[in-house]
């Protein structure tokens, strides 16, 4: 007797598996307004002098541990696939990212202390949580998802740009309620503006789509996924060079395009080796002398040679994202600098810090 499941009894486990987990995320809840101050710029001149003269594309080791760690530091929001225990591998992605020098309450969510957000997540939930990290910390997120949650970083940047809506209510993540307003102060004018419009600095993406589209709550994606919004400055796409997950195959032409003017789309090419469900299992990368320094060594175009022996092919996906990472953490420390003190708006008899 054949024991081999049909492939009809797979598909169907499959998507039995991707509905259940559809029908996880939380509905909209409302509360009053939250204080969410800005953090004070670093008042240690020799500090930002030496944040400012770095070369954002050149950053050493030693540069990331001496200046960036201890300057202003923007919020990292991972998204992970979406069956389970898939998460564990965006776990040790976020480990990776610690190991390599960035700091834990920075990517950790602040009332639950996880390591990444779910696909199934509402994705209005996502991009208000994006808005008010941008409003406290005076620096937008950076959002890196892997498979599903590849799908739904995208997604928040179609939300961001009004195409679910014209209105998305900012969400408060140390309470995990929305609140009553659908603008945030924009901390360089000290004004308020909608949420809708604003802005990422970087966002990338691995192995998205394919099986997913199963799903009805990324039935909207299928016209979108690839088209990127001008709601993003800086965006890479990951495509793994066989990925039947992502039904990514040989000829078939899923590159992500840009469709405004504003936005920058990279798109890098895996290789066919990287399995789908272990590419964000990265973390002993960190641990790892001879990984950590072709990681340091790495540039987009010219890798430092062939990789070291025993490392997998995602070490190119973990170099790569985080040349990117570092280097939008010193864009947007650099752009805090440079901005000064929070703007301080008079509305009446009251002052508005």
């Amino acid at each position: 007797m054949n024991a081999r499941p049909s492939l009809q009894s797979f598909l169907l486990l499959l998507l039995t598996a991707l509905v259940a987990g559809a029908c996880g995320w939380v509905p909209p809840r409302i509360t009053g307004e939250a204080i969410a101050l800005a953090p004070p710029v670093s008042a240690d001149p020799a500090l930002a002098a030496r944040i400012l003269a770095l070369d954002p594309e050149r950053i050493s080791a030693a540069e990331v541990k001496d200046v960036l760690a201890r300057g202003p530091t923007p919020r990292i929001m991972l998204l992970h696939g979406g069956i389970y225990p898939v998460h564990l591998g965006m776990t040790s992605f976020g480990h990776f990212l610690v190991g390599m020098g960035y700091s834990e309450d920075k990517i950790r969510g602040p009332r639950s202390g996880d390591w990444s957000h779910s696909p199934y997540e509402d994705a209005e939930r996502l991009a208000g949580i994006a808005a008010w990290y941008y409003e406290r910390d005076r620096m937008p997120p950076m959002l890196i998802g892997h498979s599903q949650g590849g799908m739904q970083a995208v997604k928040v940047l179609h939300v961001l740009a009004g195409a679910y809506g014209k209105d998305v209510r900012v969400w408060d993540p140390l309470t995990d309620f929305a609140l009553e307003r659908t603008t945030v102060r924009d901390p360089a004018t000290g004004l308020q503006r909608p949420v809708v419009g604003l802005s990422i600095d970087y966002v990338s993406v691995i192995a998205a789509g394919g099986a997913a589209f199963l799903l009805p709550n990324q039935w909207t994606l299928l016209d979108k996924l690839h088209t990127i919004p001008d709601t993003v400055d800086d965006f890479t796409g990951y495509t793994i060079g066989v990925d039947l997950w992502a039904w990514t195959l040989p000829g078939a032409d899923l590159r992500y395009k840009a469709v405004g003017d504003r936005a920058h789309v990279r798109n890098v090419s895996l290789p066919a080796s990287i399995n789908h469900v272990l590419a964000p299992v990265t973390a002993d990368f960190a641990a790892d002398p001879a990984a950590r320094a072709w990681i340091d060594a790495y540039h987009p175009g010219t890798p430092p040679g062939p990789l070291p022996p025993g490392a997998g092919d995602n070490l190119l996906w973990a170099a790569d994202v985080w040349w990117s990472v570092k280097k939008h953490w010193a864009l947007e420390a650099q752009a805090l600098l440079r901005a000064g003190p929070a703007p301080v708006r008079s509305v009446g008899a009251r002052t508005v810090e």
